[in-house]
Order: C-alpha cells, then sequence, then structure tokens
C-alpha cells in the first residue's frame, strides 16, 4: 500500500504508528497519550475501550422496571462495546446509565451528579441520569451507545485521583454530537470543583460545547469549542470572542482544551474525517482570576462547575492526561478517532 493513500481523510504515513487499518487499531487514544508522556488519568466512554488491553466495564445500565443493573463490557480486548447486552437486560422497559466507568488505573468513575450551587431536578436535587438508549451510533458498523445528555442531566466525580490541581497542566479530548447541543450552561468534560459550587475564576478548566454567548464566543452563530474555566467560557485570551474559533458543521466532532502554566490551546476537528486544527494556541486570557490557574480537580460531564443543569449535548469518549500533550500526540490520537468510524 502507497504511503501517499488516506483512511477517511487520514494519511497511511500518520496511521503507521497505529499498527493496522482494519476496524480496530492496535493502539487506543490512552496508549498513544502514554506514548507521549502524558497519560490518561481518566478514560470514559460508553462506544468502546480506550486502552487497546482494556477488559473491564464501560458503563453501567439500570433498569427502570426493577432496578437491577448489568455492566457492558467491550465485546473482546480492546474493542467496542457490546450494545446487544444492553438491549438484552432492557428488552421490554427502559434503562439509564447509571455509572460511566474510568478505563485508567485511578477508577476516576462518574455516577449520578449532587446538588450544587444549582440543584438538580431529582429527589434530593440530584441530577437525572441519561437513557442508555437515546444515543445509538456506529462505528464500523457496529451499533454502539452514546450518552444523550438533556437539560437536568448530569454525571461528577468530586474525589477524584491523579487529576491536575492549581496551574498543573493537563489535557482533554471529547467526541460528542455536533448537531446536539443549546446556548444553556454549560455542556461541558473535565476539571471542576470538587464541592459542586463556583469557587472563583480559574477553578475549571473543561471542554464545553454549545452555542452559549453570554461570556464568549467564536466566529459565526455557534456553535463553539471552548474552554469553561469558570465564571467565563473562552474561545481564546480575549474574554468575549475570538474570531479564529469557527463554527463547528460536523455530525461529529473531536473537541480538545489543554493547558498549562500561563499557556492553553483549542483544537477540533471532525471525528469522522481529516486532521485537528488549532484555534487557539497562546497565553491564558487576559481577564483576572486565570494566570494562575486554581483548578481542583473534580471531574464533569453535562453540567457546569457549579450543577448549572440548563445544558445539552451527547458524549460518545473522553479523556483526560497528566501534563500538556504535544500537538503530534494529539494529531495521532484523532487518527485513532477516525480510524474507530463515527457514523449515523
Amino acid at each position: 500500500m502507497s504511503s501517499r493513500r488516506s483512511f477517511r481523510g487520514v494519511s497511511v504515513r500518520t496511521l503507521l504508528g497505529l499498527a493496522t487499518l482494519g476496524p480496530f487499531v492496535a493502539a487506543g487514544p490512552c496508549d498513544i497519550y502514554s506514548s507521549g508522556g502524558t497519560p490518561c488519568v481518566a478514560a470514559h466512554s460508553t462506544t468502546r475501550a480506550l486502552y487497546d488491553a482494556y477488559t473491564g466495564p464501560l458503563y453501567q445500565v439500570k433498569r427502570n422496571s426493577d432496578g437491577a443493573t448489568t455492566n457492558i463490557f467491550p465485546l473482546s480486548i480492546g474493542r467496542l462495546a457490546d450494545s446487544t447486552a444492553q438491549d438484552r437486560f432492557c428488552a421490554g422497559t427502559t434503562c439509564v446509565i447509571s455509572i460511566i466507568y474510568d478505563q485508567s488505573s485511578n477508577l476516576n468513575h462518574l455516577a449520578q451528579a449532587p446538588p450544587g450551587g444549582y440543584r438538580g431536578p431529582e429527589p434530593g436535587g440530584y441530577d437525572r441520569l441519561a437513557r442508555a438508549a437515546d444515543a445509538p451510533v456506529m462505528l464500523n458498523g457496529t451499533k454502539v451507545y452514546g450518552v444523550f445528555i438533556s437539560p437536568g442531566t448530569g454525571y461528577r466525580n468530586n474525589t477524584a485521583r491523579g487529576t491536575a490541581t492549581g496551574d498543573q497542566a493537563q489535557g482533554m479530548y471529547a467526541v460528542v454530537d455536533g448537531t446536539h447541543y443549546n446556548s444553556g450552561c454549560c455542556f461541558d468534560y473535565g476539571n471542576a470543583e470538587t464541592n459542586s459550587q463556583d469557587t472563583g475564576s480559574g477553578h475549571m478548566e473543561a471542554i464545553y460545547f454549545g452555542s452559549c454567548t453570554f461570556w464568549g464566543s467564536g466566529a459565526g452563530r455557534g456553535p463553539w469549542i471552548m474552554a469553561d474555566l469558570e465564571n467565563g467560557l473562552f474561545s481564546g485570551s480575549n474574554p468575549k470572542r475570538n474570531a479564529g474559533n469557527p463554527s463547528i458543521s460536523y455530525r461529529f466532532v473531536t473537541a480538545v482544551v489543554k493547558g498549562g502554566p500561563n499557556k492553553w490551546a483549542i483544537r477540533g476537528a471532525n471525528a469522522a474525517s481529516g486532521p485537528l486544527a488549532t484555534f487557539y494556541d497562546g497565553q491564558r486570557p487576559n481577564a483576572r482570576g486565570y494566570n494562575p490557574m486554581k483548578k481542583e480537580g473534580g471531574i464533569i460531564l453535562g453540567i457546569g462547575g457549579d450543577n448549572s443543569v440548563s445544558a445539552q449535548g451527547t458524549f460518545y469518549e473522553g479523556v483526560m492526561t497528566s501534563g500538556y500533550p504535544s500537538d503530534a500526540t494529539e494529531d495521532l490520537v484523532q487518527a485513532d478517532i477516525v480510524a474507530a468510524g463515527y457514523a449515523t
């Protein structure tokens, strides 16, 4: 095979380090990050294993008819989620996703978010759990399920281990549905407060996807990939607008945010084809409170740091790393995502 040929818009030369061009590559995203010196400290997905050798559960579903639960595993080592096991278990009733397991050794699992500065709609102020069958998707021709976040739905871990705190460097990516979003706050994945409260500017560093313009925006009408740094959604160094951060029109989106001492970047791509583009790479926002950062190390999905629950979106997979990943490492991760074959 000529090295000039391509696979779903990614050159074979780029994919050579991934060992195969079959439906599954021989290195998952977290294997790639580890090889780049920035290992995953959290890895969440309901669609596939993010390490090639991962054999544990991907997520847990809870049956509404009797409250019973079961774990959904990969079909085989390093492969896709066994959606037929979910379908069998949930036949004749509905299920919710009760736990999204962390595939890293830190056991940073995501569960039903507790009440915070904003109270969720469930008893006691907890957030809702996502209905397990609401986001079917195909990976290389096999049906799997994403996490469908409607307003009021959210997941959290306030006691995460190994995540970045203070001004420590970290990287993150998430694969999301580029057509499922709103202007509410805040469809996030990443680093947040550990008490579900707004504890001040710079206490978060999470990926945001949506069309909220209250704090900042990019070019056009959105949606945009931005960073939720608490008390601000940032598309670049300017607190209000970065014209170099484009509106997104892809069905499947790879969203990347990474940050270190007085530097951070936003990158993005079509998760089904092509390479990552850089939308911002530079100093921290020129607003008070964001340099140095004061990250707390909690993990959120689908909500803001204070449990703001008005946003919506669909999450398929995402990771958080220790250290500031290189662009080259992230480019290989994007190639792996493309090779996974996300499709409707």
